[in-house]
């Protein structure tokens, strides 16, 4: 697929690995529509520095534990104002902690309705507006859990296992108009409340001996746009963090969000 002047839509695209993406789109030439759910300045800066670099940008925003009505709102939003919509990334996510015994009802919900439903409903409506003769790409960004499971975040690890079943079950059902793919990504970025201390010290159980960067996901979630005989994948971006028996993550605080 050639991404100069595609419509993408990233969702959570205003911080962190969502603003890598949303400004890797922008740099390579797509318009781009920068959900967001609080980070309302965040996004509105993402959009300017995409639009500084000569490519169009929207902002949109929506809260996905509402996933049908967000949907809906991001679809028509993005239709609106950008004509169609060719490529949706769904970055945004929530990551709580929870055993067995400590998984409430309500972090059971929310992990299952901004990390699994709203993707679900929104690869359904941005399907439905691709046309006949049209082509069109979703990337799912997962996590490498999804697929070694760990204890200590229950909801969270299972809406990224069933992110991966989605993944495969639409790169099927929607071939071969629409290509589905997912990144799993490793140690990225320290938590919003750590001093980066504990996330260097991750090095040391990466095979790679060293954490990534957002840009590595960028460069991986293009790979997968462009190339047009991908489809069904499941691309890790960890320094091989999955592999290892002692493989760990950052503490994170109770509730990140990247909804936002």
């Amino acid at each position: 697929m050639e991404l100069h002047g595609r419509v993408a839509v990233v969702t959570g695209g205003a911080v962190r690995l969502g603003r890598a993406l949303s400004l890797m789109l922008g740099e390579a030439g797509a318009r781009v529509a920068v959900h967001y759910d609080r980070s309302r300045d965040a996004a509105e800066r993402t959009a300017t520095d995409i639009r500084a670099g000569g490519s169009d940008a929207v902002t949109v925003q929506a809260d996905l534990s509402h996933p049908v009505t967000a949907a809906e709102t991001i679809v028509a939003t993005v239709t609106q104002s950008l004509g169609r919509i060719d490529i949706l990334i769904n970055n945004a996510a929530i990551f709580e902690p929870g055993s067995l015994q400590g998984t409430t009802p309500d972090n059971w919900d929310r992990h299952q309705q901004i990390n699994l439903q709203a993707p679900v409903f929104l690869c359904r409506r941005v399907a439905e507006q691709i046309p006949s003769d049209g082509v069109g790409a979703i990337i799912n960004i997962v996590d490498w859990r999804a697929l070694r499971p760990q204890p200590g975040h229950l909801a969270y690890t299972l809406s990224k296992a069933g992110l991966v079943c989605l993944t495969k079950i639409l790169a099927q059902e929607l071939a071969p108009r629409i290509r589905v793919n997912a990144i799993a990504p490793g140690a990225m970025l320290p938590a919003p409340n750590d001093d980066g201390e504990r996330f260097a010290q991750m090095a040391g159980v990466i095979p790679l001996q060293r954490t990534g960067e957002p840009g590595d996901i960028a460069a991986a979630a293009r790979y997968l746009l462009e190339n047009d005989f991908v489809t069904g994948e499941v691309l890790h971006v960890t320094g091989g963090q999955e592999l290892t028996i002692a493989a760990v993550s950052p503490e994170l605080p109770a509730r990140p969000r990247a909804n936002d």
